[in-house]
This record gives C-alpha cells, sequence and structure tokens, in this order.
C-alpha cells in the first residue's frame, strides 16, 4: 500500500528536505526524493515514520534493500547508516569544503562505500563532486548550519 501524502510531507518536514544519507538538497533536484524503508519492506519493514527517511533517487538506488556494507578498513560487515537511530555527524564529515562525504566511522565507512556517497566509481565531471561544487558556488551546499565540514 503506497505511503500516504500527509505522512511523506512530514518525513519531508523532518528531514528538513534535505537526503538523509548524503544531505542533497531536495529543492535543487528536478524530481521529489524519495521516502526510503530503512528496513525494507522486502525484509519485513513497514511503513512506520521510524522507518522511513527522505532520500534522493541516487542514494535510495544505491541503497535498494541492503541494510549492511562492507567497512573498507576492516572489511567487517556493517549495519548502514540509519539517521532515525543515529546523527549523521557522528558517522560523516564533510572534506574539501563540502566535496566529499568521509566516513569516520565503520558504519560510515559502510555507507559511504554502498551507497557510493562521492561517485567515485565515474569521471569527477559526471559526478556529484561536480554538481556539489555548483551547488557551494551558488551557496546552497554544504547545508546551512551542518557541523561536519572538515
Amino acid at each position: 500500500m503506497p505511503i500516504d501524502a500527509k505522512l511523506k510531507q512530514a518525513i519531508r518536514e523532518r528531514a528538513n528536505y534535505y537526503c538523509e544519507y548524503c544531505h542533497s538538497p531536495e529543492r535543487l533536484s528536478a524530481s521529489r526524493f524519495t521516502i526510503d524503508h530503512i528496513l525494507p519492506r522486502s525484509l519485513g519493514g513497514f511503513d512506520d515514520p521510524d522507518n522511513l527517511a527522505l532520500a534522493c533517487r541516487r542514494c535510495n538506488e544505491r541503497r535498494y534493500d541492503f541494510v549492511a556494507g562492507v567497512d573498507p578498513s576492516t572489511q567487517a560487515i556493517i549495519p548502514l547508516f540509519n539517521p532515525r537511530q543515529f546523527q549523521w555527524q557522528d558517522h560523516f564529515i564533510w572534506a574539501e569544503g563540502g566535496i566529499i562525504i568521509l566516513g569516520q566511522t565503520p558504519m560510515g565507512r559502510a555507507s559511504c562505500l554502498r551507497l557510493d556517497l562521492n561517485d567515485e566509481r565515474y569521471p569527477e565531471a559526471d559526478s556529484i563532486r561536480a554538481t556539489r561544487k555548483l551547488w557551494m558556488q551558488i551557496g546552497y551546499h554544504p547545508p546551512v548550519n551542518d557541523p561536519c565540514q572538515a
């Protein structure tokens, strides 16, 4: 059953209209962000607000129905970042003035890798890094009052 419009709007407002994984601003997207099931429906997740997060299409597609990733530092399988249980700034920081997201914990590193938060598989000109640079030039990035810059 689809998530009702009121709940979708509440999720958007709770996230301040930013992707809860990569902190991209919804207002600069050509399409509305998706409502992500932190524990996917396919694995028993429900439409409860505590199981929902606002996600850009990029993050939502890369997250798919994964709930864990590999920490590249230890090779351990680690749960992915859950914005209902954890604070973004405890696991990630902005580097290069806001162009790169760096995972600072096993969860942060595993989430960066699984969600490819910096499009490291692509040339910079074709990546989210180039988009973040553009957003920075027009003053929309990194998010205002974001304590996570390095």
